[in-house]
């Protein structure tokens, strides 16, 4: 009898196992209503078209990842410039959002609004509709120009899930590097020796 008992036990603890599996993760909801993903997205990596100080046709892409285990899909990204000496401003009805990375497919995500904030240094999109666990997003900042001073430039990123009291999850630091012109011809003539 002990056998049958254990070898029940064991049957049910898997079936309950395999069961929660395939149940759909829920948010984490504090009392408050304030809401965080479950696991939050992953900031993938940050690029540039354009690294040549002064340019003024460049496109600044923050690639996510939204995982399947999220329990929220991903509303609304923050971008913060945390370092660098120019303080960057967006021409910011050019911004852009795609599911997909900036190579390779892309199907345009519609965006409920895009704020910035030069005092803050910070660009705030959200998505209409929210971002669905399981998908990779890239947001497309384009600057007025790019800095007039090169040097490694540092963007704090920061997710927020669906709701109405969403709690952001800081996610890192995307890092873009500029170059002047001076460093271009350096470079340049080094590559070609």
């Amino acid at each position: 009898m002990k056998g049958i008992a254990t070898s029940l036990g064991i049957l049910l603890t898997a079936a309950t196992a395999t069961w929660s599996l395939n149940l759909p993760l829920q948010a984490v909801t504090l009392a408050d209503g304030t809401v965080y993903f479950v696991q939050p997205p992953r900031l993938v990596k940050a690029t540039t078209t354009q690294s040549a100080t002064y340019a003024w046709s460049a496109t600044y892409y923050f690639t996510l990842d939204v995982p399947e285990n999220a329990g929220e899909p991903l509303q609304k990204v923050t971008i913060a410039q945390r370092e660098g000496i120019d303080a960057l401003r967006y021409d910011l009805k050019d911004t852009q959002a795609f599911v997909g990375e900036p190579r390779g497919k892309r199907q345009a995500v519609a965006l409920s609004e895009v704020i910035g904030d030069r005092k803050t240094r910070t660009v705030s999109v959200a998505f209409d509709p929210p971002i669905p666990p399981g998908q990779t997003v890239t947001v497309g900042l384009r600057p007025v120009r790019n800095p007039n001073i090169g040097g490694v430039y540092l963007f704090g990123v920061t997710a927020f899930p669906a709701g109405e009291k969403a709690h952001g999850q800081f996610l890192g630091f995307g890092r873009l590097h500029f170059y002047d012109s001076r460093d271009a011809w350096f470079l340049r003539d080094r590559w070609f020796r």
